[in-house]
C-alpha cells in the first residue's frame, strides 16, 4: 500500500505545464498566474499548449487510479487488506503530488484537471453531473475556479445522495477529502472574485 501510494504520488508531480513548456522553451511559473495548470497555459500560451497539459494531467490522474493499484508489485496478486480503498489512495497521493511536487518546491497546479481523470474512472456516473456544474457555472459567470470548486461540491453530493455507501466509504472518504482540497487550493480565486478581481 504504501509503495503504491509513493509511486503514485511520484506520477502526479509529473506536470503536464512543465513539461511541455520545457519542450517549447516556456516556464509557466513565470508566465500569467505563475500556475502550471491547464488555465494558466491557456491564457499565457493558447489553446493547442493548454489542451496538451490538460490531457497530461488527466491521464496521470487515470494511471494513477487504475494501472498502479492493479501492479503485480511489490505482492504478485496484489493486497488482500485494503485492496479496494488502494484507488483511492492512489488517486488522493497522485491529486497530493500535482498539487504539492517535492521537486519544484510543494508548488504546483491547483488539481482540477488531475482530480477529473481520477473522478472519472473511480466515480464514473458522477461524471457527466461534474462537467455540466462546471461548464454552467463558467458559461454564466465567466470565472473557471468557482466552476471547479463547484464541480467538487457536485461529485460530494452526488457520493452522498447516491453512492451505495454514501460518505461513509472509501469513496466517499475521498471525494470528501479531495474536495476540500479543490477548495482550498482555489480560495484565492474565490476570494478574487468576492472583491471583483478575478481574471
Amino acid at each position: 500500500l504504501i509503495a503504491k501510494v509513493a509511486l503514485a504520488y511520484v506520477l502526479g508531480t509529473a506536470m503536464g505545464g512543465y513539461l511541455v513548456g520545457r519542450l517549447r522553451g516556456v516556464d509557466l511559473r513565470t508566465q500569467g498566474s505563475g500556475n502550471v495548470g491547464a488555465t494558466n497555459a491557456l491564457r499565457t500560451q493558447g489553446g493547442a499548449f493548454a489542451l496538451i497539459v490538460l490531457a497530461i494531467d488527466v491521464g496521470k490522474g487515470i494511471l494513477a487510479a487504475t494501472a498502479v493499484p492493479a501492479l503485480p508489485w511489490p505482492l504478485p496478486g496484489g493486497l488482500v487488506a485494503g485492496r479496494d480503498a488502494l484507488p483511492y489512495a492512489c488517486g488522493a497521493a497522485a491529486a497530493l503530488g500535482h498539487v504539492y511536487p517535492a521537486w519544484f518546491g510543494f508548488r504546483g497546479g491547483k488539481g482540477a484537471a488531475t482530480l477529473a481523470g481520477i473522478f472519472g474512472v473511480l466515480v464514473t456516473p458522477a461524471l457527466p453531473w461534474l462537467l455540466l456544474a462546471f461548464a454552467l457555472v463558467v458559461v454564466l459567470t465567466g470565472y473557471v475556479g468557482p466552476g471547479t470548486v463547484t464541480a467538487a461540491v457536485t461529485a460530494l453530493l452526488w457520493v452522498t445522495c447516491f453512492s451505495p455507501h454514501g460518505v461513509f466509504s472509501a469513496a466517499g472518504v475521498f471525494t470528501l477529502a479531495m474536495a476540500a482540497l479543490v477548495v482550498f487550493t482555489h480560495r484565492g480565486n474565490l476570494a478574487r472574485v468576492w472583491h471583483g478581481r478575478e481574471n
